[in-house]
């Protein structure tokens, strides 16, 4: 059976939050899952694909998409293709390099607590999407 797409993301990050919140609102067919990295899920998937749960930057934001783990720019344009709208249009900048793309990246995942917060505990998912959280 084929695994749905999913994002493990920093539960406690607000701008980590926000871009679930985002992604919910977009993926119209409910086909990406989500699991915060502190949860039980989370850390589950950072052991059977050996991610660095301790990287802050790794940390920020990993997409798993046919079992490959993808992460920083490349993840998030990946997300774009599950999205409604214009938004698949924006996996175009695919071909940026990805140190150009990951520059950019490093640089809001380094600065994501100091310029938009964190929360004490992860966020607790509406009862209408709860079951896209593992």
């Amino acid at each position: 059976m084929k695994q749905q797409p999913l994002i493990l993301f920093d539960g406690v990050c607000n701008f980590c939050n926000g871009a679930v919140n985002f992604v919910i609102k977009r993926d119209k067919k409910a086909q990406i899952q989500f699991a915060p990295i502190q949860s039980e899920k989370g850390r589950l998937y950072t052991r059977q694909y050996n991610l660095p749960f301790d990287d802050m930057n790794m940390k920020s934001f990993m997409f798993i998409e046919d079992g490959k783990v993808y992460s920083r720019s490349t993840a998030a344009l990946r997300v774009c293709r599950y999205l409604s709208g214009l938004w698949p249009l924006c996996y175009g900048f695919i071909i940026v390099p990805r140190f150009i793309r990951d520059a950019v990246y490093n640089l809001v995942a380094k600065n994501r607590y100091k310029w938009f917060g964190v929360k004490d505990q992860c966020m607790i998912p509406s009862p209408d999407v709860r079951r896209r959280f593992l």
